[in-house]
């Protein structure tokens, strides 16, 4: 299975191929995607993204995992997140959400199995 493009990115607006839902954050993986509801995990910008919110991605088989901030970067990736990606032996990288999807897309053309958690406004 193949991880899906994001198709569109606007501010609180993003689309996934073969998705008829649009998201205002989301979670991609391969064959798969669905809505970033922070309130399943009392996720806010400070601390940030908690292993919580990235454990159903990480079960999907993939190598990489791409986190967009947000599009002012306010969401914030604490260290100790970062070490239990680490520790599933999976690549991660965290960019500004424009540049995060770029690099997604990009990862997902060339067919690595690749995930994504994604913040669409600030």
């Amino acid at each position: 299975m193949s991880s899906p493009e994001i198709s569109s990115l606007s501010w609180g607006h993003m689309e996934v191929k073969g998705c008829s839902t649009s998201y205002k954050d989301c979670k991609v993986w391969p064959g798969g995607s669905r809505a970033w509801d922070w309130r399943e995990t009392g996720t806010n910008h400070h601390p940030g993204v908690q292993p919580a919110d990235l454990e159903e991605v990480l079960k999907k088989g993939i190598d990489t995992l791409v986190i967009g901030r947000g599009m002012n970067e306010a969401l914030q990736v604490p260290s100790a997140t970062l070490e239990f990606v680490k520790q599933t032996g999976v690549d991660v990288t965290v960019l500004q959400t424009e540049k995060a999807v770029a690099e997604y897309n990009k990862l997902a053309g060339k067919g690595a199995k690749v995930g994504g958690v994604f913040h669409s406004t600030c």
